[in-house]
């Protein structure tokens, strides 16, 4: 996927443990780890608000775009849809 979530970086520079920021966010801490290891398929808004009221932090510290091979596939079917 080409969202990436750098949310090990920013507990990291925050020196707070995911079970820290799961009991301070209302997240369980299963739902966090999936999100923190990258296989998580969506966030709420309210989750991404939640993380960064408690974070002190924006959207885009979390979230980072890299574009993938995957993208080029999906770009390559939108285009052969649109034909």
């Amino acid at each position: 996927m080409a969202i990436r979530v750098t949310l090990d970086r920013i507990l990291l520079e925050r020196r707070m443990s995911l079970t820290d920021l799961s009991e301070k966010v209302g997240v369980t801490l299963a739902n966090l780890s999936i999100l923190k290891t990258g296989k998580a398929k969506a966030i709420r808004f309210s989750t991404l608000n939640a993380l960064c009221r408690v974070l002190e932090c924006q959207p885009g510290e979390l979230l980072g775009y890299e574009p993938s091979d995957d993208d080029d596939a999906l770009e390559e079917a939108a285009d052969q849809a649109a034909e």
